[in-house]
């Protein structure tokens, strides 16, 4: 539902502000973001023109430049203004050591680092109370110079961490080197709010973003549960700050963790934003999430994010369609922007359109040839040309610009799999987890890699793992019942792929909660096939009959009983392979759709069935279906020559039939 009017420039206002502050403090990123769902909101013209005050005329100051709130910050951001000026220069010329250095001289930082140091040696890790009444005083100066000496400081320790780091992927390259900053940061805020939370002085309120910048190193640190936290209280102060948003994303592992966070959540349209793009990045779906985009694209219908977002949504529920049709529209819209441009190339890669993708790669080099984004576009156009070497080149390079491109690592490990490099790709795969263990991508690619190297047991962890993290993706469990059908555990094979069947089949309610899959669904013979093979392997014949008629329905769209005698449906059991069991849900209804199917034709899986069918009939003496059932495969084209065999001795067996009826006395 569009906003009213008064809130729109409510709205409006509040994020020309967030535009302004986060620039203050040198966060561009999200400055960046917030100036485009500025620009995303509907233009409202004014009720009076005549009597809007123009900028500038008769003392009129827009509240966006409007000094601070605090008369005692308002005060020290004036005295500072000059030594400001002269910091934010030097940020903005990447010069970062020389920008803290304008507010925090290394003498003292030094000394408050060294003051720690002495407390941590006297406590020996016995958690005794500290006392700073002999530490080095903090220095008096404003929250928003504090903030960009302290920020500047931890940018000057990522950039050193990048120049230290080894070459990517080289034999140096361990991923060990750490930001040699964020200990001196994370003691000097620890000073901060220590001396904030006592009390005893008459102190400002906060403005948010040492509460951002903590959580932000806190997280850095592993302390996971400390920084979530700072981080909550710093969206409940400054809400519009979207990259202390993002931060929370990362520390959300599970939609149950996401659920548990939103009561603590200040109620605005920001939460609401965050939990649509975070059950997005959780892999979630359904008809709810699609209505929470589409009322926030009504009161932002431009804005690139959110429309980013569709197109992420539809990617991940698989309507590769849909989401291309999305990026499509994104790129007219917004055609000089990079961002996810990368996922736009995975689509067109999927959907093997590889003039779309050549195109891509052309636009993307003319505009910035040197963006992380660009670099993997380029990749992923050079893999499908079958040329992996280059594309190996073009990802290292994206993660030559940024070690925490994630679709960089995990492309590259494909890469190296088609190049029969295994070591190289579960390296890679590896340091994708370690960029963002939700990447399911990166587990279902360890799997298939140690599947490859027949490790099966390691190979069924990491396809657990990624089953656990995409419940309702078919292709998940398929890899799972694959893999225990070849350690010939053939009983939690068969739970396996009947989950997949589950998770790629439309039914229902009635079906779901009864556990069973209606006939009239479309389904994929070669997991109808595997599971009939498994219960053969079990000596269970009537199981297996059921599914080798099923796997043949599937040529007519699941629907075809008379052609197969199949029953009114085929029952498969709620149990699960352990993972994932917590979070299925809304996925439930994406899948294969309802009785509309024209089915798969005639596939190698269908035919074998069809040939098990034949082989069976002649052994139960039906005569005349291994007779028709045999002739369906010589016009199939698939084992012909064994087909013509079963159909001259199904004849043959018919005549003798006959010739003895007719010889019985009447």
């Amino acid at each position: 539902m569009p906003l009213s009017a008064t809130d729109a420039r409510h709205l409006r206002v509040s994020l020309q502000g967030a535009v302004v502050k986060l620039s203050e403090r040198c966060l561009y990123q999200s400055s960046k973001w917030a100036a485009e769902l500025l620009n995303a909101l509907p233009d409202i013209p004014p009720t009076r023109p005549d009597l809007a005050p123009a900028p500038g005329i008769g003392g009129y100051l827009h509240p966006v430049f409007a000094p601070n709130n605090d008369a005692r910050e308002a005060a020290m951001e004036a005295s500072e203004f000059d030594r400001y000026l002269l910091a934010k220069a030097f940020f903005e010329n990447k010069e970062f050591d020389r920008c803290a250095a304008v507010f925090l001289p290394e003498t003292l930082l030094s000394g408050i680092t060294s003051t720690k140091q002495a407390e941590a040696t006297t406590s020996k890790g016995k958690g005794k109370a500290v006392h700073f009444s002999s530490d080095p005083l903090l220095p008096g100066i404003s929250q928003r110079s504090l903030f960009l000496a302290l920020y500047a400081k931890v940018i000057s320790g990522e950039k050193t961490k990048d120049e230290d780091s080894e070459m990517i992927m080289g034999p140096q390259d361990l991923g060990t080197v750490v930001n040699k900053q964020l200990l001196m940061v994370s003691r000097f805020l620890e000073r901060w709010f220590t001396e904030r939370k006592s009390g005893q002085n008459n102190l400002p309120p906060s403005q948010g973003f040492l509460e951002y910048l903590y959580g932000m190193v806190l997280a850095k640190e592993k302390n996971e549960d400390a920084a979530l936290g700072y981080l909550l209280e710093s969206v409940h102060i400054f809400p519009w700050n979207w990259g202390c948003w993002l931060e929370i994303t990362n520390l959300v592992a599970r939609v149950e963790q996401l659920n548990k966070i939103i009561p603590r959540l200040p109620q605005n349209i920001m939460t609401f934003i965050f939990y649509t793009n975070t059950a997005i990045n959780l892999y979630q779906q359904g008809q709810s999430l699609a209505d929470s985009l589409n009322d926030l694209l009504n009161i932002f219908p431009t804005s690139s994010f959110l429309l980013t977002c569709k197109a992420l949504l539809n990617y991940h529920s698989k309507d590769l369609i849909a989401a291309e049709q999305d990026f499509n529209h994104i790129l007219a819209l917004h055609p000089h922007r990079l961002d996810s441009l990368d996922h736009y190339s995975n689509i067109l890669y999927v959907l093997n359109q590889r003039p779309k993708l050549a195109f891509l790669a052309h636009l993307c080099s003319s505009i910035d040839k040197f963006r992380p984004e660009s670099c993997v576009v380029i990749g992923n156009y050079y893999s499908l040309l079958s040329l992996h070497e280059k594309a190996v080149q073009y990802f290292r390079r994206a993660l030559t610009l940024d070690r925490s491109c994630l679709s960089a690592w995990t492309l590259m490990g494909h890469e190296y799999v088609e190049l029969k490099n295994t070591h190289a790709a579960i390296e890679s795969y590896r340091r994708a987890i370690d960029v963002n263990r939700r990447d399911y991508r990166a587990w279902y690619g360890l799997g298939q890699t140690y599947e490859v190297l027949e490790m099966h047991a390691y190979a069924l962890w990491y396809y657990k793992k990624a089953a656990g993290l995409r419940p309702w993706d078919g292709k998940m469990w398929q890899a799972v019942g694959s893999c225990l059908q070849k350690m010939g555990r053939d009983k939690d094979g068969i739970k396996a792929l009947k989950r997949a069947l589950l998770a790629d089949t439309y039914y229902d309610s009635t079906a779901s909660s009864a556990g069973t899959i209606d006939r009239m669904a479309q389904m994929d013979p070669e997991v109808l096939l595997q599971i009939a093979s498994m219960y053969e392997r079990l000596d269970n014949e009537e199981e297996t009959k059921a599914y080798m008629e099923l796997c043949v329905a599937q040529e007519f769209g699941g629907n075809n009983n008379d052609a197969t005698g199949l029953g009114d449906s085929v029952s498969i059991h709620q149990d699960s392979s352990g993972v994932g069991s917590d979070t299925e849900g809304e996925g439930a209804n994406r899948g294969g759709g309802g009785g509309g199917h024209e089915g798969t034709g005639v596939t190698v899986a269908t035919s074998k069935a069809r040939m098990w069918l034949a082989r069976f009939a002649m052994r139960t003496e039906d005569y005349e279906t291994a007779n028709r059932l045999a002739t369906e495969l010589c016009q199939d084209g698939v084992e012909v020559e064994e087909a013509k065999a079963l159909i001259r001795e199904a004849r043959s067996r018919m005549e003798i039939n006959s010739d003895n009826y007719d010889g019985m006395p009447s």
